[in-house]
């Protein structure tokens, strides 16, 4: 039985904290869940947009892993974005010849942007031993 203000404040309260922990909880678990999909659906995405990479002759230029060449810019690590190449490949006038989207959709684009955002940067040279005796 409750005998005062403070405490029906106090089963107020730790009521009101039980229901906010479980909804945290709840919260949490949701997005644990929700990452680990989106993370499944960008590396499948990344693996298709490698190999259309490789298929539309990307790498050419660009190297297989988007490092750059002689003909062909540096694309990766830290792609810009995707509306940036969707543009640029579109209208180039440059050495590169423009894709339409017949040659290269716009799915096929994205799926080749996550590919070149799942690229990693690569080791600080201080952090290889062989290159810091």
């Amino acid at each position: 039985m409750i005998r005062n203000h403070q405490d029906r404040h106090s089963v107020r309260t730790s009521a009101t904290n039980g229901t906010r922990r479980a909804g945290l909880a709840c919260l949490v678990a949701l997005s644990c869940l929700t990452s680990l999909g989106a993370t499944s659906a960008l590396a499948q995405s990344a693996e298709k947009g490698r190999e259309t990479f490789m298929a539309k002759g990307c790498w050419g230029c660009h190297g297989t892993v988007g490092q750059g060449g002689i003909h062909g810019l540096k694309l990766a690590p830290d792609p810009k974005p995707l509306a940036y190449y969707e543009a640029f490949v579109r209208n180039t006038l440059g050495i590169m010849p423009p894709y339409s989207e017949r040659v290269l959709s716009k799915a096929e684009m994205a799926e080749i942007h996550a590919y070149l955002r799942s690229i990693p940067k690569a080791a600080d040279y201080r952090t290889i031993p062989l290159l810091n005796p």
